[in-house]
């Protein structure tokens, strides 16, 4: 049971909403429905959902700009749901930074592993300190030490870094394969006296690259999500 834990459905289909709060409800969920943007943003102002199932074909802006919208400000999986369930839908979804993607119709017990999964592996990406290895994280080649703020290549040599660019390697050791927005990032790491839309973050992350990748022109430990913004791959 996951007595305590806020699911807040998005979805114009008041069928859908009620099937969904019932079940999750019967898990021991707590649910709230939403029918559109309007509503699901007066709800964020009230409470913070752990998670939010999101429905693609919404009525005005619709499901795909709200996922982009919460994970510009809101640190939360969103797993959305949409009756047009094609890999490039699904591909979609995923790029503007939804956690998982279920197709309509879909089995009520797959749509509950999914959202323990998600659950799960979110609570995994924002404990507050990792669990790690003696000698710290990995991250490709490299180590991370959160304690002595430190990066060391594989004969324990220590890479330097700039204070922000460590700040921004924390920031994503400790959300691991999560896209992480501009916006974000820039919260992350207490740096709200830069735009989020200047090149302040892209030029740091470039930095990163070039101190973590095989090839930086290939990234495949700091990937850019398109129209989301950056994901440490681990």
């Amino acid at each position: 049971m996951e007595e305590g834990v806020q699911i807040l459905v998005v979805d114009d289909d008041e069928g859908v909403r009620q099937l969904l709060e019932d079940y999750l409800g019967g898990q021991g969920y707590r649910v709230a429905g939403c029918a559109d943007s309007v509503q699901m943003r007066e709800s964020l102002q009230s409470q913070i959902p752990d998670l939010v199932l999101l429905d693609v074909g919404l009525p005005g802006e619709d499901g795909l700009s709200l996922a982009r919208f919460l994970r510009e400000h809101h640190d939360l999986p969103v797993i959305m749901i949409s009756g047009a369930g094609s890999p490039v839908d699904r591909t979609i979804g995923l790029e503007v930074g939804a956690d998982d993607y279920l197709a309509k119709p879909f089995d009520l017990r797959e749509l509950l592993a999914r959202v323990k999964t998600v659950l799960r592996r979110y609570r995994r990406a924002t404990r507050s300190e990792p669990d790690k290895p003696a000698g710290g994280i990995a991250v490709g080649r490299y180590r991370l030490d959160l304690q002595r703020r430190q990066l060391c290549d594989e004969q324990g040599q220590e890479v330097e870094l700039t204070a922000m660019e460590f700040d921004l390697l924390q920031a994503f050791v400790q959300r691991p394969n999560r896209p992480l927005s501009r916006d974000q990032l820039l919260n992350l790491t207490q740096n709200r006296d830069w735009n989020p839309y200047d090149r302040s973050i892209d030029i740091r992350i470039a930095r990163l690259r070039r101190k973590l990748e095989h090839d930086p022109e290939k990234p495949q430990i700091i990937r850019t999500v398109r129209g989301v913004g950056y994901m440490l791959v681990l």
